[in-house]
C-alpha cells in the first residue's frame, strides 16, 4: 500500500468444533502435529509456509532458508537439526564466521514451492535489501536459532505463487512476530498482495500487518497492534477503525498475528502472546464495504514492505503461513498452542557464565554500588533505550528483573568477543554511540557490529571481567552516575574520571535474575 520458555512439545488431541462466523469440519488432531498438520487435518491446508526456525510440517526434512556472504558471494542453504525440528543455526555460523550473511531466500515449505526472495523495485519503493542473518538470535525448541530482523528497505516477494488465493478465493495467514520492533511506516505485511507490485486497488491485498501506524481513527492505546492490509487501508474492523477499546496494542517479545478473510463478505483478526496462553479476536464481521466485497486478490506473496514495495517498516519475522480456506475458530487455537509449545525466547541451557548464548546479569563491583545490574532504562521508545545501572533484589518486580537480564551472544563484529542480547528485546544490543551505552536493533551495518562488541578482561580492580569496546580499545564498560558508558581512565569527560575508573569497568558475571 501506499503507506503501505521453554515448553515441552504439547501432545494435542483437539475435537475441532464449529466455529459462528467461520464453519471448518470437525477433525481428530494426532500428537505431535505441527501448524500445517494442524491446518491440513482441518480441511484447510497450507499453501505456504515460511519460517527461519523451524519446521512447520512434522515431516518435513528440507532446507528453510539460504544465506548470502557477503565476502565472496556464495550462497549456502540452511536446513534442520532433524526431521520437523529446529533450524541448524550451527551451519550458518559456520559458512558466515569472518564476515557477514545475508538472508537470501526464505523457502516454502509446502510442495508448492513459494519461495521468497528480495523483492525488486516496485510502484512506491525502490530494491529491497535481505536482512542480516545474524541480526536476530532466538531460543525456540531450546536451541539457538535465527530470526529475521527488517530494519527499513527490506523486503521478500515472489510474484508467480502456486495455490495462492486469488479473486474471492477465502484464505487465512498468521505470522509470529515481535511487539518490541515495530515502527509506524507503511509496511511490515506477510500475506497476498499485487503481482504487479503497485497498488492496483481497494481489495488487491490480504495481508496480515504488524505496526503502530494508526490508518483510521480512532485506535485504542498506541498499539503496535495486528491489523488487515486490504490495500489502500489496514483495517482493524470492516469499517477502519478500532472496535475493541480493550485492543491496546502487543507490546510481548513474541506476538501471534493473524488474519481469516472469506474472500466475500467477513473477515476476522486474531492476537495472542506467542510464548503463552490463547488467542484473542479483535475484529469478526463485514469486509470493508467500497471495493473489499468481493476480494480482488492477485495471488502475490509479499513479507516486510507494502503492496506497492513501499518500505519504511521494521519488524522481525519467526514463522508464517497461509491456507487454502479459512479455518475454524479450533484449528486457530490448535496451532496457538503449538506455538507457545516451541517456548521462543525460552532460556539456554547454560545460564550465568560468559559462554555463547548464556543468560546472565551484570553486577557492579564498585563499593557503593554492590546491589546495581546493567540494566534497560524505562521509558524509553519500543526501538531503543539507554542502559544504565539498577537496584535488583529477589524482592524487584518481574519487569526489572528481565530488564537487567542479557543473552550473551559471539561478537557481531569478532566472535572471539562478545555481543550482548536484551532479554526483553530481541535482536536488540548493547551499543555504544558518542560513548554512551544504549539498547537498539542491529541493522546489520559494519559501524553497529562493531559498536555492539565488546572484547573481556581480566577485571581491572582484581574482580570480575572488564569489557573493552571493540573499536575504542581504550574505552571500556563503566558506570558512572547510574548510567553506562564506553570510559577511557582519565580524559575531559566527567565520565572518563580516574576516580574509582577500575571499580566502576569491573562486572561480576551472575546468574541471570530473569529465567
Amino acid at each position: 500500500m501506499k503507506h503501505g520458555v521453554l515448553l515441552r512439545r504439547l501432545w494435542l488431541t483437539v475435537v475441532l468444533g464449529f466455529a459462528l462466523l467461520f464453519v471448518g469440519p470437525t477433525v481428530s488432531l494426532a500428537a505431535g502435529l505441527l501448524p500445517c498438520d494442524i491446518y491440513a487435518n482441518g480441511g484447510t491446508a497450507c499453501v505456504a509456509a515460511h519460517s527461519t526456525t523451524r519446521a512447520l510440517f512434522a515431516n518435513y526434512d528440507g532446507p528453510l532458508y539460504q544465506v548470502k556472504r557477503a565476502s565472496d558471494g556464495q550462497t549456502k542453504d540452511i536446513g534442520l537439526q532433524a526431521t520437523g525440528g529446529y533450524a541448524k543455526a550451527s551451519d550458518q555460523d559456520a559458512f558466515c564466521a569472518g564476515t557477514s550473511c545475508i538472508i537470501n531466500v526464505i523457502y516454502d515449505q509446502t510442495s508448492n514451492h513459494n519461495n521468497l526472495t528480495i523483492e525488486p523495485k516496485g510502484g512506491n519503493g525502490g530494491a529491497d535489501n535481505g536482512v542480516p542473518a545474524d541480526a536476530l538470535p532466538v531460543t525456540a525448541g531450546g536451541r539457538k536459532v535465527y530470526g529475521a530482523s527488517f530494519s527499513g528497505v527490506m523486503g521478500y516477494r515472489n510474484v508467480a505463487t502456486t495455490g495462492v488465493a486469488r479473486n474471492g478465493s477465502p484464505e487465512a495467514m498468521y505470522m509470529v512476530t515481535s511487539g518490541t520492533h515495530f515502527n509506524s511506516a507503511c509496511c511490515f505485511d506477510y500475506g497476498n498482495a499485487e503481482t504487479s507490485i503497485t497498488d492496483t486497488g481497494n481489495g488487491h491485498m490480504d495481508a496480515v500487518n504488524f505496526g503502530n501506524e494508526c490508518w483510521f481513527s480512532p485506535c485504542s492505546g498506541s498499539g503496535p497492534w495486528v491489523q488487515a492490509d486490504l490495500e489502500n487501508g489496514l483495517f482493524e474492523s470492516g469499517a477502519g477503525p478500532s472496535q475493541d477499546s480493550a485492543n491496546t496494542g502487543n507490546t510481548e517479545p513474541y506476538v501471534t498475528a493473524m488474519l481469516k478473510n472469506d474472500g466475500q463478505k467477513t473477515f476476522a483478526l486474531k492476537y495472542g502472546n506467542a510464548q503463552s496462553g490463547a488467542l484473542t479476536t479483535s475484529y469478526s464481521g463485514p469486509l470493508p464495504s467500497n471495493g473489499y466485497q468481493p476480494m480482488h486478490l492477485e495471488g502475490s506473496i509479499v513479507l516486510g514492505t507494502g503492496g506497492d514495495n513501499s518500505n519504511g517498516s521494521i519488524g522481525s519475522f519467526f514463522e508464517g503461513v497461509m491456507t487454502a480456506g479459512v479455518p475454524s475458530d479450533a484449528v486457530d487455537n490448535a496451532v496457538q498452542a503449538n506455538i507457545v509449545s516451541v517456548g521462543y525466547g525460552g532460556p539456554t541451557a547454560a545460564a550465568g557464565t560468559l559462554a555463547q548464548d548464556s543468560t546472565v546479569s551484570f553486577n557492579a563491583t564498585t563499593p557503593c554500588c554492590t546491589t546495581r545490574y546493567i540494566s534497560q532504562q524505562s521509558g524509553g521508545t519500543a526501538q531503543s533505550g539507554t542502559v544504565v545501572t539498577a537496584v535488583v533484589s529477589s524482592a524487584s518486580s518481574a519487569s526489572v528483573a528481565q530488564d537487567s537480564t542479557w543473552i550473551v551472544r559471539a561478537g557481531l563484529a569478532d566472535a572471539s568477543c562478545y555481543s550482548f542480547e536484551s532479554r526483553d528485546y530481541p535482536g536488540e544490543f548493547m551499543r555504544h554511540y558518542n560513548y554512551h551505552v544504549y539498547r537498539q536493533p542491529m541493522d546489520g551495518t559494519q559501524q553497529f557490529r562493531q559498536d555492539a562488541t565488546f572484547c573481556a578482561e581480566a577485571g581491572k580492580d582484581g574482580q570480575g571481567t572488564s569489557f573493552r569496546s571493540y573499536n575504542y580499545p581504550t574505552r571500556y564498560l563503566r558506570h558512572y552516575n547510574n548510567t553506562v558508558y564506553i570510559s577511557s581512565d582519565g580524559g575531559t569527560n566527567d565520565f572518563d574520571s580516574a576516580n574509582l575508573w577500575a571499580y566502576d569497568v569491573s562486572w561480576l558475571v551472575t546468574t541471570p535474575w530473569a529465567q
